[in-house]
């Protein structure tokens, strides 16, 4: 019979010339493959449309918040019911929630962050050769906005 022995150094060298070629090949033959992974009908390469509905300060979108975390307080008081707890108090806990939580003009911390926010957007307005802001105006108007929000 025909027997074939090979050694160690025969069975690396038969890797090298024949296995690692053909390895090769067929790598740089899947490039295409791997250049349209992430693409197709389901791909996330498209910015996002905006939002439609309402801005987030209008009279209808501050009333659509109180009636759903009316709702929220309603839920939490029947689920505490049913544990055998005390109910809570929705009104009191609407008031709790809905009241600024602290008054903006009387915090100087605050004000001395926005300044600090302003000048630095200043900053980068002037490297965009864009025109600065009033810095006063532009802290009251922050901190007004900062005051709605919480009302």
């Amino acid at each position: 019979m025909f027997s074939l022995a090979l050694s160690n150094g025969d069975v690396i060298l038969l890797v090298v010339f024949v296995a690692l070629p053909l390895a090769l090949v067929a790598f740089l033959g899947a490039g295409a493959v791997y250049r349209e992974i992430g693409k197709g009908a389901f791909a996330m390469d498209h910015d996002l449309a905006p939002a439609k509905g309402r801005a987030p300060g209008d009279q209808a979108s501050q009333q659509e918040q109180e009636t759903e975390i009316r709702q929220m307080l309603e839920a939490k008081s029947y689920r505490r019911l049913q544990r055998g707890e005390e109910p809570l108090d929705v009104e009191a806990e609407m008031q709790k929630l809905m009241v600024p939580k602290v008054d903006l003009s009387a915090d100087p911390e605050l004000a001395e962050e926005v300044r600090q926010l302003v000048v630095a957007r200043n900053e980068r307005r002037l490297r965009q050769g864009k025109e600065p802001l009033d810095v006063e105006a532009e802290i009251a108007r922050q901190l007004s906005d900062l005051e709605n929000l919480g009302q």
